[in-house]
């Protein structure tokens, strides 16, 4: 691990030693006369004695007055380094930030040693030729760094923070009048862009910004020590001044779920298929439904932490967590979960669809032209009909659908450890008019996030059990581990066997074939919905698209979403979710049972 140095910050504190001079006066009162009578009386003796004591009074006033006089003489004229002190400054030494590590110790973040380089202007003899030596190590233009060597009413002036140790060794090696050096760290991120909107970055000062840098900054940032060291009269360093006032305590390291090469892998494909789809930006998850852990994900434009000058718009968070958005048809799922946990229908029940369903002054298509058609729930899912779902879900109840909606987590935080997860939104029942109701069904007029749909997907997967999803898996060498929380929210085995193989009948038959994986079944919906433009209306022929799934019937609770927002015309995004799953099932060994 790379050696931990603190970072400084200067804090001037004046000491004015000023030396009183006080004029201390006595006074000495003799006898009025001389006595007739040569026999000394007891008042003779008396007085001698006083006389003989302030005699000896004087004498030794006048031996401290001397003893001082010179003391004053000699530090006026040969002053002491502690006499010549006016003033001490204050130097913070950063403690060294925790590493982040993945789930399998790849390094996804790390201090690494590091130079401060500073200058005592009071010290630099020529500052013009001085900053061109340093602007032929450090880069930059002479002028860069003459303000910094010329700073008036300052011994502590930045020349150049955590420059790389072997370009501060060069400059060290000039012996330039008034430059010192300062052991530092500076935060690097070997991965690059992979995992860096999960990871996030700090600032210069070594805090976190963005992701989980800036969610534990507490638990990585440590304490930084300080060492005041004295400065003199002429502005000059007094040679070892210098204490440690505060020694530093380094910060906490911290275990991801992340593998990153399931994440490297992820983002590759998720680039490639959001271009294919021109749409504007996308976003994928790979969530264990089992542990609640994230072992990847991603959204365009991803985000380099390391390179600070091309940080694109949107790249600094994962909008699989912050942004909520209308789910379509994925949440298709969330209904018929519902239905069949209620036991109103079965998978075999048919429903009459006709192509148009009146609701209030609004009819309800399905996205591809159609007649009129009686079909069982299974094929209302496979062929994802908006108008089978709405009757599927009157029948329900919409106060039972609201209700089991709630119930399943999907109007409430997740709880995942990253800043600014959203919550979604979703109006009260009370307040549905009988178009939203209908819409609500098949994931219009309300707002989750992709990592909700996960976490409710991952309830399939694992027995009606709800994780909470989190990156953190563990603090090495600390006793205070993560805990996270489950929920039951499921309790009908069966329906969430009539729902799995429901889905199945979605990628074997229905619009989800693209997903098909060789020698495995996956469960999963495909997704397109609408989405409400600038003028408050749902634009016509622009989709969010996407697809989310799982592997029924195996020793994985893996769950995939794959979405691209903002796609004109129609499209899929199944091709990627099958990608992502097949190199998930090649990389842990994912077998069926």
């Amino acid at each position: 691990m790379p050696s931990n140095y603190d970072r400084p910050h200067t804090r001037d504190t004046y000491r004015d030693s000023h030396a009183d001079r006080r004029d201390t006066r006595f006074d000495y009162r003799k006898g009025s006369g001389r006595s007739r009578n040569p026999i000394r009386t007891l008042g003779d003796i008396s007085s001698g004695v006083i006389q003989s004591h302030t005699a000896i009074v004087f004498v030794f006033i006048l031996a401290f007055a001397l003893i001082l006089g010179l003391r004053l003489v000699q530090v006026t004229m040969f002053p002491t380094e502690e006499a010549k002190a006016s003033l001490s400054q204050t130097i913070t030494e950063p403690a060294k930030r925790g590493t982040i590590y993945d789930r399998n110790g790849v390094v996804l973040a790390a201090d690494v040693d590091a130079r401060t380089i500073y200058c005592n202007p009071h010290e630099v003899e020529d500052p013009e030729k001085e900053s061109s030596a340093i602007a032929s190590v450090l880069g930059g233009d002479a002028n860069d760094y003459v303000d910094a060597l010329t700073r008036e009413n300052t011994s502590f002036s930045y020349v150049q923070r955590k420059a790389d140790v072997d370009k501060a060794q060069q400059i060290e090696e000039m012996n330039l009048s008034g430059i010192y050096f300062l052991h530092d760290t500076k935060r690097v991120y070997p991965c690059g862009e992979n995992a860096g909107q999960v990871v996030g970055l700090c600032d210069i000062d070594g805090k976190g910004l963005t992701g989980l840098e800036l969610y534990y900054n507490d638990v990585l940032s440590g304490t930084d020590g300080q060492i005041t060291e004295e400065i003199g009269s002429d502005g000059r360093t007094i040679a070892g001044s210098s204490h440690e006032n505060q020694e530093r305590q380094d910060g906490q390291d911290i275990v991801l779920s992340i593998d990153i090469e399931m994440q490297q892998f992820l983002e590759q494909r998720l680039a490639e298929q959001t271009q294919q789809l021109n749409g504007k930006s996308g976003n994928a998850v790979l969530y264990d439904g089992g542990t609640g852990e994230i072992i990847a994900c991603a959204s365009t434009p991803y985000l380099n932490p390391g390179d600070r000058e091309n940080i694109q718009d949107g790249s600094t968070s994962l909008r699989s967590i912050t942004t909520a958005y209308e789910p379509g048809s994925i949440f298709k799922t969330v209904s018929m979960t519902a239905i069949m946990e209620s036991g109103v229908l079965s998978p075999d029940s048919t429903i009459y669809c006709p192509a148009y369903l009146p609701a209030d002054e609004f009819y309800i298509s399905d996205a591809h032209q159609r007649g009129d058609e009686t079909m069982t729930l299974s094929h209302i899912l496979a062929v994802s009909s908006n108008v089978g779902m709405s009757l599927a879900a009157s029948d329900l109840g919409f106060d039972n659908l609201y209700n089991a909606i709630v119930r399943y987590n999907l109007t409430d935080y997740t709880g995942v450890d990253y800043p600014g997860e959203s919550r979604g939104t979703l109006d009260p029942v009370d307040q549905w008019s009988q178009v939203q109701s209908y819409n609500v069904s098949f994931g219009q007029g309300i707002m989750v996030t992709p990592l909700q749909m996960c976490r409710f997907y991952g309830a399939l997967t694992n027995g009606g059990v709800e994780e909470t999803p989190h990156f953190l898996i563990s603090k090495p060498g600390s006793e205070d581990q993560p805990q996270y929380e489950s929920d039951q929210v499921i309790d009908n085995q069966q329906a969430i066997d009539e729902v799995t193989g429901m889905l199945q009948g979605v990628v074997s038959e229905g619009t989800g074939t693209q997903a098909q994986i060789t020698g495995f079944s996956p469960a999963g919906k495909t997704g397109t919905g609408q989405y409400i433009g600038e003028n408050g209306t749902y634009l016509e022929n622009m989709n969010n698209i996407s697809f989310i799934g799982y592997l029924p019937n195996t020793n994985s609770k893996l769950v995939c979403f794959v979405g691209v927002s903002e796609v004109p015309g129609d499209g899929v995004t199944t091709p990627a979710f099958r990608d992502i799953m097949t190199d998930a099932i090649q990389h842990y060994g994912i077998t069926n049972q």
